[in-house]
């Protein structure tokens, strides 16, 4: 269904309601679809020394859009940014059976008053990559919509990094999972967009998937960032956990959403989920919303739990011992906090990249 025929979210919509839609619409004027820059995209391997063997950044065909487009038909956010990157769709395919030897990086540079991109993801059967989606640039708003297939018996690390600047980002994922893919989700943000709202979606069709999400995000004085993460199983032996660290300073806010759906059928799923928000200042905010529905009983397991608290006052003593100031301390320990969900996100090569980039608007380093 095409966006102007969509009926607006009200703020009483559960994904909504922490960020409404006319807060993250581009101008607030709901039924316009402004004109979009297109983004500035580079493929490499991590190190820059060889080419990403297997994977290529090509411009969609019709085929590869039939194919690739199979969620969020009736999703405002997804609509939106299609509407707007009209003809202008990449997508990023990975053979089958490939097996670069370094992590690939996708840098995306965002520039202009309004920047969109419609990004679909082709994993082939059996294949083994770790992707780096890294954002940045100036943009005033950023529109990302990421679809696709991650295709039966594939290993994928796939990581999205926010290095947007002041602007505001509005991401949106619908990921589909093959037969027996095992598939590791990161989301890193570290001094990103001012106000950031994103819908992750991932749907488990195919026996015997597996999905390991984390989220490692650093919210800096007056930042907003809204995460809902849903995780759909719908076959038989499926497996997912959800495990998302958010670290939030001055009078930021962030916001986690958790929904696991066990449909009917998908006997033997196993899906849990945790969230834990460290707080660094009296004027942080965090919220953390972990949601269940079960419609099968044949279950392995299902849980969810969430937990707030402040910077360890026994923690920051023993560091203060050691020779560390307030500033230095709390930041080893931010780091060492935000680095628990960035250890799950993939190889060491790929670990140590992560790491770099979080701390940089820290203190220290790791």
């Amino acid at each position: 269904m095409a966006y102007s025929e969509l009926e607006m979210p009200e703020r009483a919509d559960h994904l909504w309601r922490y960020t409404p839609w006319h807060r993250i619409h581009p101008n607030g004027e709901l039924s316009d679809v402004p004109e979009a820059q297109g983004a500035v995209l580079e493929l490499r391997s991590l190190d820059g020394s060889t080419e990403p063997a297997g994977v290529t950044l090509e411009v969609a065909t019709e085929e590869d859009i039939q194919r690739l487009c199979l969620s969020g038909k009736e999703d405002v956010s997804t609509q939106f940014i299609q509407a707007m990157t009209q003809g202008n769709i990449v997508v990023l395919r990975v053979a089958r059976k490939a097996k670069p030897s370094q992590p690939v990086l996708l840098n995306i540079e965002c520039t202009g008053e309004v920047c969109a991109l419609h990004l679909l993801l082709d994993v082939g059967e059996l294949a083994e990559v770790e992707l780096i989606t890294r954002l940045s640039g100036d943009a005033d708003w950023t529109g990302f919509l990421r679809q696709g297939i991650f295709g039966n018996a594939s290993h994928v690390n796939d990581v999205v990094i926010n290095h947007i600047g002041e602007g505001r980002l509005l991401r949106t994922d619908g990921i589909h999972l093959g037969r027996d893919a095992q598939v590791r989700g990161g989301t890193v943000g570290s001094g990103g967009a001012s106000r950031c709202k994103a819908d992750l979606r991932y749907i488990m069709e195919k026996e015997g998937a597996s999905l390991k999400v984390n989220g490692s995000i650093l919210t800096l004085d007056g930042m907003h960032n809204d995460h809902h993460v849903e995780i759909l199983h719908l076959a038989p032996e499926t497996y997912s956990r959800l495990d998302w660290h958010s670290a939030c300073s001055g009078k930021s806010r962030t916001i986690g959403t958790g929904m696991l759906r066990i449909e009917a059928g998908a006997k033997g799923a196993d899906a849990g989920q945790l969230f834990h928000n460290l707080l660094l200042s009296k004027y942080a905010e965090a919220d953390s919303i972990p949601e269940l529905e079960v419609s099968e009983n044949d279950v392995v397991g299902c849980g969810h739990g969430t937990a707030n608290g402040p910077v360890d006052d026994d923690q920051m003593f023993y560091l203060s011992t050691r020779g560390f100031n307030e500033t230095e301390a709390r930041d080893v320990l931010v780091a060492a906090f935000l680095n628990a969900t960035l250890t799950e996100m993939g190889s060491t090569v790929l670990h140590q990249h992560l790491l770099k980039t979080l701390t940089q608007d820290l203190a220290v380093e790791l």
